[in-house]
């Protein structure tokens, strides 16, 4: 599957019990920043489980075009030989990041603080996303954008030729933002802090030492508190990726819902900043054990078994919502198959990422006869006993839609379709295989 071919409608019949090992793709958030680490370092950087899903794929082709020599020698299995803080070199062509905002924000605030240009660009999807929340602090440091109304690519970056360190406090949770200036912050003297309200996934800030910065953390009145020592001589490193708690959350939650399902998905980042959506599924009443929990490569993990559970539905809290961001849309389609109704509030960034999941998941979940109300930051889920379904559902070119209803058309009583199911490649190009090998009746409409 390609999410930047032609549309590839997809549907999902009601299956028998989900049984097996699911063994998901490794982390996308992590596979980025160590392609990323891997071309600002000195010397080699050899990573093995990376998630080879098109966003990926991107950010891997345009650490090439920054200089960096990036080589593929299995599957999942990579090297880096970098650049050096500062190395990049002016790309000859247009950077296209396809349709991962995560790529092309880090790929800014990477190159921000030095003294070369580039011209960034992405599919219909990314090419709408908002790009200022990124731009504005950069420009901080002395970098300039210039893109289309509204700061939207395809856009122009000219990095700082005398870098200043800055402080930025996040006007909103968001992961990618405090990545970008973090990464800007590395070229640039003395100390850059970032200010977080709301603690968000902290790949980078681990990463980052792992790589030989100094980054210190500390909790005051304002928040979290992440400070960055300029200019450090990063070293190429032996990176593993655990499994991707995002990819995972899907297999687990179509087990929870089709009936007599017991599988195992093992080697799941358990990060307590990614972690949200499986504390919210034994929230409601999902029989989700943690297994041999471990240590991998400086991030938590453990094997994740799941059965079957007859689910409640719960108010989620809000100050869950940035450890889960992007687990919310396959939680409205499990919302759907609970008891009672599940309130998800806080969670107005969803209407910035690849597609605005809010209405994306309300409008699919009505066409499939399920009950939702909406706000401009939260979606309430009313759950039936047996979801309709039965619908031709628009992924509008993001993957977690299309997975989301994929799996909900497994428990439903008539199928579900999905317009596209192309888009699923930028982050989970196994998708339809390893469903397949647990049982779920998933097919290409045309097949």
């Amino acid at each position: 599957m390609s999410g930047h071919g032609t549309a590839l409608p997809m549907i999902a019949h009601r299956s028998g019990p989900l049984r097996g090992v699911a063994e998901v793709p490794g982390d996308k958030s992590i596979s980025h920043r160590a392609l990323i680490l891997g071309a600002l370092s000195v010397g080699e950087t050899r990573i093995t489980g990376l998630l080879e899903g098109q966003d990926v794929l991107d950010t891997a082709r345009a650490m090439r075009a920054f200089g960096a020599e990036v080589t593929q020698h299995g599957p999942g299995a990579w090297s880096v030989h970098g650049v050096g803080v500062g190395g990049f070199a002016e790309p000859e062509t247009v950077i296209d990041c396809g349709n991962s905002g995560t790529g092309v924000r880090l790929i800014m605030g990477a190159m921000a603080t030095t003294d070369i240009a580039a011209t960034f660009t992405g599919d219909a999807s990314l090419n709408k996303r908002p790009m200022g929340r990124v731009t504005e602090p950069l420009a901080l440091f002395g970098a300039q954008a210039f893109g289309r109304r509204g700061g939207r690519l395809p856009l122009t970056l000219i990095g700082a030729a005398q870098p200043l360190p800055v402080r930025y406090a996040l006007p909103v949770p968001s992961a990618q933002v405090k990545s970008a200036v973090l990464l800007a912050g590395l070229n640039a003297p003395g100390q850059t802090v970032v200010i977080e309200q709301e603690p968000t996934r902290d790949h980078t800030e681990r990463m980052l030492r792992g790589f030989g910065a100094e980054v210190a953390v500390e909790q005051i009145a304002e928040g979290r508190v992440i400070t960055l020592t300029g200019q450090p001589e990063l070293r190429g490193q032996d990176v593993a990726v655990p499994r991707d708690p995002s990819s995972a959350a899907f297999p687990v939650c179509a087990a929870l819902m089709v009936q007599d399902s017991d599988i195992l998905v093992p080697g799941v980042s358990q990060n307590p900043t990614r972690n949200g959506i499986f504390l919210t599924l034994q929230d409601m009443g999902a029989d989700l054990v943690m297994e041999n929990p471990r240590d991998e490569g400086g991030e938590p993990v453990a094997d994740l078994r799941v059965r079957f559970s007859a689910l409640k539905g719960i108010e989620v809290p809000p100050e869950r919502a940035a450890s889960m961001i992007d687990e919310y849309p396959v939680l409205a389609a499990l919302a759907a198959t609970a008891d009672g109704k599940t309130v998800m509030r806080g969670i107005k960034e969803l209407r910035v990422k690849e597609s605005d999941r809010i209405d994306a998941m309300a409008r699919g979940l009505e066409s499939c006869g399920v009950r939702v109300e909406e706000t401009e930051d939260s979606l309430t889920v009313h759950g039936m006993a047996e979801v309709p379904g039965g619908a031709t559902v628009a992924s509008r070119l993001d993957h977690r839609i299309a997975m989301s209803f994929l799996c909900l058309g497994l428990a439903s009583r008539n199928p579900i379709r999905v317009d596209d199911g192309s888009p699923i490649a930028t982050s989970f190009p196994v998708f339809e295989a390893l469903m397949g090998g647990l049982g779920a009746q998933i097919a290409r409409a045309g097949d």
